[in-house]
């Protein structure tokens, strides 16, 4: 059967449970809370037998299968209706070689289970700002780290995954083995398989300096150009955010952040050994001088921490939220133009800028289908759900055109609509063939990321 052509719907879904039953709203559970969750079925699989199984099921019922861990980006791919949806749960846990500097990361730990286990040998991952996000869909989006501008994008620190296929069978890939698989795995976009573990090298940390200063949202426009003319040259060792926040009132942030509107630089730089702590600190000192001599910051933060701090620190939500996001890889802002960007938002609990540029931008030796960014800035928005953060959203993306590449980081995009294009058109026709070979029926075609280039 091909892509094209209509299966026959069976009505033995088993082992996926109907809506309204505990383990749909299990396997149903989404961080995305704006993002409907309607599958036919669902099922939470705590073993690769299992999910062996989801896949057989869903093959002789004749509907596509889709997948979810922790729900963060469950609406990038669109409506789930009709559809079987299995979210792999494995009881299995996370193995670390600290000789061979690796870890074994099975399906449906979030980072906030991987660093523990890291940590306590001076070792960290490439993990990303939140630690409630999935490893795995982290991972095959690319994964935009605070380490990465040393280090590059986090699936090129993938060594292998393991994977179900359409057919059942258990491979697993990696350069030596099924080499053009591994690559398309890795930030080809989805609908290839099941991951349901990956081996990832790990990089020595035992420190880091790390935190936020904050200024009046006032001086903002005055602000922003001074730090990106810093990050043109800044060192690798230092990746950092560009944030207008506005926040609310809630008891557990700060006084300078609760219910105010207010310019926030945060980020980390890398001290993998005591000795390197002095330049890290340094290193932040050059950033914030010229800053600071423009205007006095409300509050800052920036200290030498343990790795295990660094996921605190953007003040990602740790509950499940029902939010409206955009985002686009940027070209440099015009001087002009902050002002017209940052005031266009009001209403947004945070409009970033993220830098790149360093390792992000490097070429590494067996990268995936994404394997680094070029843009020197990456843009995120993000408010509640409703009408107001839409306006918002238009409004800033309308200010940043002259600024827009075309292009989007994977692992930013939650929403179907939004614009998503992540690769050429060559290695867009490369994706796809791979992924016609290991799946010609299309039962994860439901899972692949569209291409949509502009709203």
């Amino acid at each position: 059967m091909s892509h094209d052509e209509a299966p026959m719907i069976g009505t033995d879904i088993t082992p996926f449970r109907p809506p309204g039953t505990p383990e749909y709203a299990e396997a149903g559970a989404s961080f995305q809370l704006a993002a409907p969750v309607d599958p036919a079925g669902a099922f939470t699989a705590r073993s690769v037998d299992d999910v062996v199984r989801a896949v057989a099921a869903a093959r002789r019922s004749g509907r596509p299968l889709r997948l979810t861990t922790t729900g963060h980006a469950i609406g990038r791919t669109g409506p789930l209706t009709d559809s079987l949806l299995v979210r792999p749960l494995l009881d299995a846990p996370v193995r670390v070689d600290p000789d061979a500097r690796t870890a074994r990361v099975p399906a449906g730990k979030t980072w906030g289970d991987v660093l523990p286990e890291t940590t306590r040998y001076g070792l960290t991952a490439l993990h990303g700002s939140s630690s409630t996000v999935g490893v795995i869909g982290y991972l095959l989006g690319g994964g935009l780290s605070f380490y990465g501008r040393r280090f590059g994008l986090a699936a090129n620190s993938v060594r292998s995954l393991t994977v179900v296929l359409a057919d059942g069978q258990v491979v697993e890939v990696s350069a030596a083995h099924r080499p053009e698989l591994f690559w398309a795995l890795r930030g080809g976009g989805g609908g290839f398989g099941v991951v349901v573990a990956a081996e990832i090298d790990l990089i020595p940390m035992r420190r880091i300096v790390t935190g936020m200063a904050v200024w009046n949202a006032a001086d903002a426009a005055r602000l922003a150009p001074v730090w990106q003319a810093w990050a043109r040259t800044a060192p690798p060792e230092i990746t950092t955010s560009l944030r207008a926040l506005s926040l609310p009132p809630l008891p557990f942030l700060p006084p300078y952040l609760a219910g105010k509107r207010v310019l926030a630089l945060d980020g980390a730089v890398i001290a993998p050994t005591e000795p390197d702590l002095p330049a890290a600190r340094r290193i932040v000192d050059e950033m914030l001088s010229p800053l600071t001599a423009l205007a006095q910051p409300v509050a800052n933060t920036w200290a030498e921490a343990a790795p295990q701090a660094l996921p605190l620190i953007h003040l990602d939500p740790p509950q499940p939220v029902a939010s409206y996001s955009d985002s686009a890889l940027i070209h440099e802002i015009g001087e002009a133009d902050w002002a017209r960007i940052l005031d266009a938002g009001p209403n947004l609990l945070a409009l970033e800028l993220r830098q790149l540029g360093g390792g992000f931008a490097d070429t590494p030796a067996n990268g995936g289908a994404l394997d680094r960014f070029a843009a020197p800035l990456h843009y995120y928005g993000v408010g509640p759900a409703g009408e107001e953060t839409t306006r918002d959203l238009k409004a800033v993306r309308s200010a940043l055109e002259p600024s827009l590449t075309g292009f989007t980081a994977p692992n930013f995009v939650d929403d179907f609509e939004r614009p998503q294009r992540t690769h050429d058109d060559d290695t867009r026709a490369r994706v796809e063939r791979v992924r016609r070979a290991v799946d010609p029926t299309g039962l994860f075609a439901g899972d692949v990321a569209a291409t949509r280039d502009q709203d």
